[in-house]
């Protein structure tokens, strides 16, 4: 069973930075997708950023609203993903989520989720 964690979440005044980590354990074949996502309450999972692996070239994907700000990082042999938050505005608090699609030879390829980290940019 493949498990994700996240860390590094908190409270920060705008424009600040925060730098979330997700680590990931259990055994993993191969790595489709890494990256984050983010909710409020009421809301669905917004994108953030996502890493896909592809025969014709790997790609990373940012939302919008983050793009220029916000930055993906990866280091498969440690099995981590970090994710570098920079001018933070009120309107990036939300709960961030790591996720990953990962194959294994016995179950395929398996979309897994963290439990969360809560950011919350205010005053």
């Amino acid at each position: 069973q493949v498990q994700l964690m996240e860390s590094g979440g908190g409270l920060v005044q705008p424009g600040g930075s925060l730098r979330l980590s997700c680590a990931a354990s259990g055994r993993i074949y191969m790595v489709n997708t890494m990256g984050w996502y983010r909710q409020t309450p009421g809301n669905e999972r917004e994108l953030v950023a996502l890493w896909t692996r592809r025969a014709s070239g790997n790609t990373l994907d940012y939302g919008d609203s983050v793009k220029d700000r916000f930055f993906f990082s990866q280091d498969i042999a440690s099995r981590m993903a970090y994710l570098q938050m920079d001018s933070l505005k009120p309107a990036d608090t939300a709960v961030y989520f790591c996720t990953s699609n990962i194959y294994n030879t016995d179950t395929g390829s398996v979309t897994y989720w963290g439990r969360g980290t809560q950011v919350t940019v205010s005053v």
